[in-house]
This record gives structure tokens, sequence and C-alpha cells, in this order.
């Protein structure tokens, strides 16, 4: 007897020995040279594939995954999050390597160098420049600048180095990228073009091509790795993805900048996970409808966190602003009611901000509080402390508070400014321009 093997069902009538070969009934399992009942072979078939199939219901936002399907989430509490994806079982198991062992103090470990790309404001957001072999995020809302500025990074790194860098277009062909370059005057020959959703073209591409130490994905969301059933933009292939991506960077010492879409609530799309596995999270601040655009660095392992780079939109593509203070105050020749200035910190650098409130009466049972680059806990807190303390009653008022500029403020500090914008607004008095909040 021959030990059971799968046959290609199109080759009917031909085994691996060359003679007419299928399952016979009474030798299940085994192949029967002379045998020419082939439902045995498709009912074991497809046992053994559906065996190895396995439905898994995967939360779109946090990555939690539960055997059946549910309305809410159990782990992150948002509705209507979960999908129903197919799980395949590979069986292969996975084989230990002789892993190398380096001291901490020792000269063997190679610190990775630095490239900078020859804008000011993103090599302060970068932490001083781009490490080679790093991971970096970008995420922001669409039209409001991904594409244009990591085309530019990528023109402004080939110009400064002698690699090459492949930049990956899944959502747009190469001839709207090609126009989005001579939009922006950009001809760089080190700059390689590849339209493709597979991860694995991708991978092969990275590890043929030595010279090219510089990969720009756009975006994540799109790549495919043909392993999984699931869908490209579902946890698990974002997951799978990013992963594959993050390694490869790792090992072949490529400096990956990795596109991510956003939700309805701000957030990057995809699971969690996604943030951690980089080294570098950016995220682009304001409306895409504003002329400025602020890029602020959510996290960094190879600098400091929450600095911020402005930039403004114009036909060059993204111009950085030499002076972020004179973008975040409105110009005013006269003492303006409800409007304080406020000087905050944002990364390494003091920046001076602009806190507009307007107060208005209402007849509706619950007033308005809108706030806009602030957090609307705080400024309930603060009107609470204005009742009580300085007895300015605002229960019957709408409150409407705004920072100029789209920056949104994370400083306990801020408290003060926010406190005398209404207090301004309320008593209709205006601030002095020389007044600033600290």
């Amino acid at each position: 007897m021959t030990p059971f093997f799968f046959l290609d069902p199109s080759s009917q009538g031909t085994g691996m020995t060359g003679e007419g070969g299928c399952l016979d009934d009474g030798r299940r399992g085994y192949l029967d040279p002379g045998g020419c009942n082939y439902s045995n072979f498709y009912y074991n078939y497809n046992k053994i594939i559906l065996a190895l199939m396995k439905t898994v219901y995967v939360c779109q936002s946090c990555g939690h995954s539960t055997g059946r399907w549910v309305g809410k989430c159990i782990a992150c509490d948002n509705w209507d999050t979960i999908v129903e994806e197919i799980a395949v079982k590979t069986g292969k198991r996975s084989i230990s390597a002789l892993i190398l062992i380096k001291t901490l103090s020792g000269s063997e470990i190679i610190t990775p160098s630095r490239f900078l790309t020859g804008i000011e404001e993103l090599d302060r957001v970068f932490g001083g420049g781009i490490v080679q072999g790093a991971s970096i995020l970008i995420g922001g809302e669409p039209g409001i600048g991904k594409s244009t500025l990591l085309l530019r990074i990528a023109a402004n790194v080939v110009q400064l180095s002698s690699f090459e860098c492949l930049y990956v277009s899944g959502e747009e062909s190469l001839e709207q990228v090609s126009l989005r370059a001579k939009r922006l005057k950009i001809n760089e020959p080190k700059i390689k073009l590849l339209s493709t959703v597979s991860l694995t073209d991708v991978v092969a591409t990275i590890k043929e091509n030595k010279s090219i130490k510089f990969l720009v994905i756009d975006s994540i969301q799109t790549m495919y790795d043909s392993r999984i059933t699931s869908a490209p933009g579902t946890v698990t292939q974002v997951r799978t993805c990013a992963h594959e991506l993050t390694i490869l960077a790792k090992q072949y010492g490529v400096s990956l900048l990795i596109v991510g879409h956003i939700t309805k609530d701000g957030q990057i799309a995809g699971p969690k996970t996604l943030e951690h596995m980089v080294d570098t999270v950016l995220y682009f601040e304001g409306e895409n409808s504003n002329q400025y655009r602020i890029l602020r660095t959510i996290k960094n392992r190879f600098g400091p966190a929450n600095e911020i780079g402005v930039f403004e939109m114009s036909e060059a593509g993204l111009v950085p602003v030499d002076n972020p203070s004179s973008l975040f105050l409105m110009a005013h020749n006269r003492e303006v009611v409800g409007s304080a200035v406020f000087a905050g910190i944002e990364g390494s650098r003091p920046i001076l901000m602009e806190v507009q409130a307007l107060i208005a009466g209402t007849n509706m049972a619950t007033p308005r509080r809108a706030v806009v680059g602030w957090d609307i806990n705080r400024l309930a807190m603060i009107i609470a402390v204005l009742n009580a303390r300085c007895k300015m009653f605002l229960h019957d008022k709408e409150v409407y508070l705004n920072i100029a500029g789209g920056l949104k403020i994370q400083e306990p500090s801020a408290d003060l400014a926010v406190a005398a914008s209404l207090i301004s607004s309320v008593e209709k008095l205006g601030m002095s321009r020389m007044l600033i909040s600290d």
C-alpha cells in the first residue's frame, strides 16, 4: 500500500506513480493505483481543508478575537466592530536556531546612523534625523498631505545620500505618483516606483535590490499577504503586513515609512498593536481645509516625543514655517474680548498660542459646551471652579472655546489662559496683548 497523499483534481486518472490513481472504498487513506472512484478522495480532501480552516470574529478596533459574533467588543467596548475572518492552521513548527548573544558594554553592537531630510522642521520631529533601519508610521486625514510629504522626504534623502528609495503605492497608479512629482518639481532617478498591494512582491524587491535603503509604503491598509484569507485592511492583514515589513527593515537596514489611515474618531485605523510595532508614530493635526499642517510625534524610540513641526501647504508642497508662534497668534491692533495668550512648551521649544472664548445666552435646558483643540472635561472643571470660587454662574450660558491655528493643547498649565479668556468674555473686558499666561 502506498501512503495517502493529495491528488490534483484536474489530473484525474493520473497519480504520482504515473498510473491511474484514486482512493478505493475498501482502503480509505491509502492510494490504490488500480482504483477509479474519486468520491472518497474528495470527501477526505474537503474534511482536511475544513479542519485547517477556522472562523474567528476579530474586532477591527483593538484586534480582540472571539469564537462567535457579538455586537459589542468586550475588550474595547466599541460597538459594531466585530468582523468575521478565516484563520488557516498551517501546522508548521518553527525550528530553533543558534542565537548569537552580544554584551551590552562591548563594541559588538553598532549604533545605527542617522541621516537628515534637509528640512529642519522634519528633522526636529524625527528627533535629529531618520535612524537607519527604523520603522515610522504617519497618520492623518485624507488629503492632508501625507503622500506629498513622503515624496518630498524621499527626494531630499536620495539627494543627500548615495542609496536608493523604493516608493510603493497601493492606492494610486504610477501615473498619479508621477503627476504629483512633476507638480513638486521632483525628478530623481534614484526614486524607484512600484504599484502593488502584494507583500510578497515588496519583500522580494527589497531582497533583490541591496542598494534600496529607504522604503515608503502608501498605505499599510492596502497591503495584502496571500497566506491570509481575510480581506486587505482587516486587523489580521494590517498586523501581519506591518510585522513582516518591520522585520524586513531591521534585517536589511532599510528605513521604513508607513502611511496609515485614520478612523472617524481620529485614531490610526487598525489594531493598537500597529503603533507598538513601529519605532516612531507621527500624526497630522488640524483639518485638511486649513492652510497649515501640524505634524506631531506621538511616539519616538530614538528621540523626544510630543515634538511638533509646522508646515504650510503651497503649490510646491509642504513648506516649513520658521516662526510657529506667528501662526497661532491672530493679528489684532486692539484688545479683543475673550482672547488670551498662552505660552506653552511643545516638545523642546516654547510657542505662543491664542485661546479664544465666547459666552452666549441660550433658552435651551442644557447649554452647549463646544471645544476645539482642548479637553472638554477640563473646560467643565474650569467652569465649575469659576462658579464656586468666583461666583461666575454659567449654568444658563453656552460656552465655546477654540485654540487658534488648529493646535491641540495638552498642558495642564493652559487652565489659567482658559479661565482668563472665559472671564474676559463674561465681563466684556479686553485683555492686553502684552499679558501672557504661562
